[in-house]
């Protein structure tokens, strides 16, 4: 997998907008990934050092229209903490 394929997206909430000041950066990414691949990926992608990558498996949340009751997709969440040493990453654009 090349590393665009395992980071997806960034999350952008207003936890996660807070943590970004402890150098903590959330991403949905691919449900197969593991942490070293989530590691190496963010590592490549924005040339930063990881310090640590935490993943969780979030559940699809129950939706209904009417009587028709169905779930949300599954998704997996990475927070990636960077060394004190590294770079902030750039979500948003600074012109």
């Amino acid at each position: 997998m090349d590393a665009r394929d395992i980071i997806l997206r960034p999350v952008i909430t207003e936890a996660s907008t807070d943590r970004m000041d402890e150098k903590k950066y959330t991403f949905d990414v691919d449900l197969r990934a593991n942490k070293n691949q989530v590691r190496d990926a963010v590592e490549a992608v924005f040339g930063v050092k990881v310090k640590k990558v935490n993943l969780m498996n979030v559940r699809g949340k129950e939706k209904r229209q009417g009587r028709y009751v169905g779930f949300t997709k599954k998704r997996k969440k990475a927070i990636v903490t960077l060394t004190n040493d590294s770079d902030e990453i750039k979500l948003f654009s600074e012109e």
